[in-house]
């Protein structure tokens, strides 16, 4: 095994790291956080239907369609970022997502163009949904490429601080609208408000993403091999299929209980709970304020008893948590919904905190941008993107509003398998990361 010298960051420059990493995720979420608290606006907007049920569905259908785009753009822009680097890839999809939801704020409605415009808002989330491919794995990678290793989840957990704190900012922004225009104003012009104001946010993102330095871990990779001598997809199918499969399965439950989390239950809370649109926002926005502000104590927990330890813990929490958290969310009570998704917001960031450290910990670095993006995007597709159209469904099919916990529960289960059989990352360097992957005795003599 090749020897290398961990590189020195000072502290300056991986706050400047955490700053230009966080932005594009921070745009990102945001459209998804916004599109998902006032879905039952934008069902009312593109879609004609004399049926609330039916257009919602249709609304968190086309919210599904744009995850299917995220892998096709986690190979294009994560074959390319293991090419000519983390920086001038992450410029792009800031600028392709921040230009993509400016432009839903400015689409024409179902009662200006007819069926034009639920095609128009697909192909916009279609383009959201091919960069954020690039996104998540890229600002992941090229914080960790700079974080050192004893504290890798620490400083990986404020790329899930930055989702979070987007999707508090969103409730926030929505709650004051829907609290503060009458119910005419909102429907027709207000909820077109938190989708252009990415463009501010695109430019800052942008110009902050552009002044970065290449990462020392990528840099290095690039002095041992040129990168015209490697194909990231081809290395990355070839030598890490069975490292995809393991931390995709336990990355599904992070997907799942992150949209269920903060997209779908605002809906739940106001289609089951009965609570107000208003209220369901300032329920969500406290559990999404926590969820900030823990992500970081996520973090050092990691860092302390290992990423395997915290897969198992995490997957435990979601099981026996989960049932009781729909429960109180249901019951119609604010405070007793409080409770509720606060229990659902611990699983939630203890599964993104350690995903942001698997995700760079699991592969090499000359193919990581590919893998982790393939990685990520495949589960957010088939477990993310269609969470809230599964739990509208099951709750539909069989009557039972705890319907969405059953499945949250299989899921865990098949995420605690796919987890633990993953070596012990927390402590090797990055650039002997996937090693372990490719030696199935080593892997066996992990802990």
């Amino acid at each position: 095994m090749t020897q290398h010298t961990e590189p020195h960051v000072p502290p300056a420059t991986l706050r400047k790291v955490i700053a230009a990493s966080a932005i594009g995720n921070f745009v990102e979420w945001f459209d998804f956080a916004v599109y998902g608290f006032l879905a039952t606006i934008i069902a009312k907007a593109f879609f004609a239907s004399g049926d609330t049920s039916v257009a919602l569905l249709k609304t968190f259908a086309v919210f599904a369609v744009a995850f299917a785009l995220r892998p096709l753009g986690g190979v294009f822009f994560g074959a390319l970022g293991d090419r000519v680097g983390r920086k001038r890839i992450l410029s792009l999809t800031i600028l392709m997502m921040a230009g993509a939801t400016t432009v839903i704020g400015l689409l024409p409605t179902y009662e200006s163009i007819g069926l034009m415009a639920p095609v128009l808002l697909t192909l916009t989330r279609c383009i959201q949904g091919f960069s954020a491919g690039g996104e998540y794995a890229g600002a992941c990678a090229y914080l960790m490429e700079h974080a050192p290793r004893h504290k890798r989840a620490w400083y990986g957990s404020f790329v899930p601080v930055s989702t979070f704190s987007a999707f508090a900012c969103a409730a926030v922004l929505a709650y004051t609208l829907d609290a503060t225009l009458p119910a005419e104003a909102m429907n027709t012009w207000g909820w077109r408000i938190p989708f252009l104001v990415a463009a501010p946010l695109g430019i800052v993102g942008l110009y902050l993403r552009w002044r970065m330095e290449e990462t020392p871990a990528f840099r290095e990779a690039m002095s041992e091999a040129p990168a015209h001598s490697h194909s990231p997809l081809k290395q990355t199918l070839r030598h890490h299929g069975g490292a995809i499969c393991r931390l995709g399965a336990f990355i599904s439950l992070t997907a799942l209980s992150f949209y269920m989390f903060t997209t779908y239950f605002a809906t739940y809370l106001q289609v089951v709970g009965h609570l107000t649109r208003a209220q369901a926002l300032m329920v969500s926005t406290i559990a999404l304020l926590f969820a900030a502000a823990a992500c970081p104590i996520a973090g050092a927990f990691s860092d302390k008893v290992g990423r395997r330890k915290t897969v198992g813990f995490t997957c435990l929490w979601v099981m026996i948590s989960v049932f009781p958290a729909f429960w109180l969310a249901s019951s119609g009570s604010v405070g007793a919904s409080v409770l509720g998704v606060l229990l659902l917001a611990v699983g939630a960031l203890l599964c993104g905190v350690v995903t942001a450290a698997l995700l760079s910990e699991t592969f090499p670095t000359r193919t990581r941008y590919t893998a982790s993006a393939i990685t990520y995007n495949l589960a957010y597709t088939i477990f993310g993107g269609t969470a809230p159209l599964m739990a509208t469904w099951l709750i539909d099919l069989t009557g039972s509003n705890l319907a969405p916990a059953f499945y949250l529960v299989v899921i865990a289960v098949l995420a605690m398998a796919g987890g633990l059989a993953l070596p012990e990352t927390s402590r090797i360097s990055l650039h002997d990361a996937g090693e372990l992957d490719d030696d199935p005795v080593a892997r066996a003599l992990q802990p």
